[in-house]
């Protein structure tokens, strides 16, 4: 879709794509990685896989996103990574003023 309507992709990030249990030390996949787009934020520059975890519903609806409810926690890690990456991206790109200047007509007369 960002295709069609021109907007450039920097990469893709699948929010709650695996699962991790806090007593065992295994990660397993869940349907949203079987997303038709998987594997397209590689070739866009970063790809990130955020976990599904409980903790993020219950500090955002107690009020405390989970960087502030837990600032040294992975969760906030993984936030603060995304972020990084995003604004190294966009600092990266270039700006068109063409837009902000006047249109300039020279004619004859």
């Amino acid at each position: 879709m960002f295709e069609k309507v021109e907007i450039p992709v920097m990469g893709i990030v699948e929010n709650m794509s695996t699962t991790s249990a806090r007593s065992v030390a295994t990660k397993s996949t869940s349907s949203a990685r079987a997303w038709p787009a998987h594997g397209r934020g590689e070739r866009r520059g970063f790809h990130r896989q955020h976990p599904l975890d409980i903790r993020i519903r219950e500090q955002t609806d107690g009020g405390k996103p989970t960087v502030v409810a837990e600032p040294d926690g992975r969760l906030a890690q993984i936030y603060r990574d995304i972020a990084r990456r995003v604004a190294g991206k966009l600092s990266k790109q270039k700006k068109d003023f063409s837009s902000k200047f006047p249109g300039i007509v020279i004619q004859n007369t």
